[in-house]
Parts: structure tokens; sequence; C-alpha cells
């Protein structure tokens, strides 16, 4: 694994060369945003400009061995985060990138410049809201009144949304604080906030030190995660072929990924300095469950779902048609097991 740059997150728990896989806010130069290269060392016609996340993609792949014999270069751009390298792909400076659930909802909304092109299913126990260990907090209806940090336009956020619905509850019945992971969990051990609505691998991090689970997604959202490209890459016919080329070999790798848990949980430990204990609990709860699947109809029906949601809640302007922001061209590339019927949870 190569060094990156040290971003600063989380001093209290997680070591400052950490950036967690997130789908909050924040921007990638706020975070010292890292650059690195892979593919041939020259004579490539065709780079191939991804963002990626701490202990993601780029990790991913490098772990399965799927780096190798590339006929173009991939540069890899660090971002902390979903929403700020959706803006990355928007502006051309990324081609594609992957991301949780809810960020491109909120970047449609804003009639970014975003395809939809890949996705992966998986467990929601990762995607959580957290009490202190001490806290009197029980249930969900319980958060009545209480103060709940969470991530802006993060799959956080709808898991929030959809775990407050399943109590009976409103974003109105709550004191919903919008802060950053870094600024969310500061609040959270100083006991400003008395719940965090949070993803892994900081839900597994948090867990480990005493904080307690009061609700997770499972069963509540759909589990998804998206590759999105620009559809100035896509335009482009090599580049539209590195891209299809890539999407396989994530393909591959989060197969490898499924049957080699311990095996990445130590890969993703080293990469992002979580302690193997933490890195193996996120695997086993989250990451390591995840498969790929097509970008189908059910898939556009629940992302229409969430849209839906944040639109009624006046959370993001005006009505997305989820489906105007998906390519299903590389549906075509992916083996028959991925395509079968499948159903994207309860209320997403």
């Amino acid at each position: 694994m190569r060094r990156r740059h040290s971003l600063p997150l989380l001093a209290t728990l997680i070591p400052l060369s950490l950036v967690l896989s997130a789908c909050g806010g924040g921007s990638a130069a706020d975070s010292g945003s890292a650059t690195s290269k892979d593919g041939p060392a020259s004579g490539a016609k065709v780079t191939l400009n991804v963002g990626d996340q701490k202990g993601g993609s780029e990790s991913l792949l490098r772990a399965a061995g799927e780096l190798e014999n590339l006929d173009y270069q991939i540069k890899w751009s660090t971002f902390t985060s979903g929403p700020p390298l959706l803006e990355a792909v928007n502006a051309k400076a990324v081609d594609i990138g992957g991301v949780g659930n809810t960020p491109p909802v909120f970047a449609a909304a804003a009639k970014s410049k975003i395809s939809v092109v890949g996705a992966t299913h998986g467990s929601s126990k990762g995607e959580a809201i957290l009490v202190p260990k001490d806290s009197s907090l029980r249930t969900p209806a319980e958060l009545r009144g209480k103060k709940i940090a969470v991530a802006q336009g993060s799959s956080a956020h709808f898991q929030l949304i959809a775990s407050l619905r399943q109590a009976g509850l409103t974003p109105s019945d709550v004191q919903i604080t919008l802060l950053q992971p870094a600024d969310a969990l500061a609040a959270f051990n100083s006991g400003k906030v008395d719940a965090w609505a949070v993803w892994d691998p900081y839900t597994s991090q948090v867990v480990r030190s005493g904080a307690r689970i009061l609700t997770s997604g499972e069963g509540i959202v759909n589990g998804l995660g998206f590759q999105v490209a620009a559809p100035s890459a896509l335009a482009d016919e090599a580049k539209s072929k590195a891209v299809a080329d890539y999407l396989q070999r994530l393909q591959r790798a989060q197969d490898w990924v499924f049957k080699h848990p311990e095996e990445w949980a130590k890969v993703w430990s080293k990469e992002t300095g979580l302690p193997y204990e933490v890195a193996f609990d996120a695997v086993k709860r989250s990451t390591g469950t995840r498969v790929t699947v097509a970008v189908d109809d059910a898939a556009v029906a629940s992302e229409q779902k969430i849209a839906d949601t944040f639109t009624e809640l006046k959370l993001i302007p005006g009505k997305v048609v989820f489906k105007d922001f998906v390519d299903t061209r590389f549906n075509r590339d992916l083996p028959p097991s991925t395509t079968a019927a499948r159903s994207y949870g309860k209320d997403s």
C-alpha cells in the first residue's frame, strides 16, 4: 500500500491518517485530497480519472489483484465523501467514482451532469443511529425532542428519516443537527447531541468504544451503492471502454472480498489505520456483504422513493426523475447472477 497525505479526521478515536468511506458532505480540498496513478508507466492513450474514498475502490482493486495488466492509466483522487466526489464528476474533474445511495439524489436535484452506471447491494446494518452507552434511550420512538447529528445528503441522512418514520416520527419531531463526521463525533463524545446517524466503519469504531446501536437501516433502507460517471467521459469512446473494463474489475474484486473477508479486513486495516478488530467488524456488518447488481428498474424505483421523500420534506428543490440520471449500457456486461430480480427494502 502506498502512503497518502494525512487527512485530519476523528482525532479522538480514529488516527489522523484515516479518511473513512463516507457518504456525507465536506470537500476534498478541505480534507487534503491526495492523488496517485496506476496503469502503464508510459504509452497509455487513455487516462481514467477515478474519484475514491480512503480504503475504497483503489484498496479493493489492489487487494484483489485487479490493478494489473491495465491498458489505460487510472489517476486516483481521494475524497472524504460522496457529495464532493459528485461535484468533481459534474465539473468533469473526475470521470467516475463510487458513492452511497443518497448523494446521487442530491446531485440530480442540483441538475448535476452525472450518470449512474453501476451498482452494488449489501447489508444496511452499518447504517445506524448510535447513542452513548449510558444513554437512557432504548427505542427510536424515544428520540422525540432529542438532538441528532447527521451529515447532510449522506446515506445516513435518509436512514435517519426512514427510521424516524418507522417509529411514527417526522424530522420536525427531533432536532437534526447537520454535522460532518469529525464534528459529529466530537459533539457525540461531549454530549452535545443525544444520538448520531452514521455509516460503517464509523459505526463499528464507535460501537467498539462502548456506544450502542439504537437502530440500524437493515430492512429500512435499500443498501445500494453506485458508480457514477461523467456523461462527457461516456461520450468518449476510449474512456467509455475504460469505464466498462473498470466496472468489470470492480465486480470481480467485490466477489473476491465476499469470499475473503478476513484477508480484506487485514488490507483495509493497514490502508486506513483502523484496528483490525474494527475493520473486521465493519466487513462482517456491511462492506463484506456487498455484491454487484444491475442498475435495473427495481434499483431506480428504490432510489426514486428516496428522491420523493427528500422532495416531500423540502430538503431538495422540486421533483427528481431518477431514471433520467441513469445509463444502463453497462448492465449487458454483467454475469447473469447479478441481473436477477431483487427487492430493495420496505421504505426505499
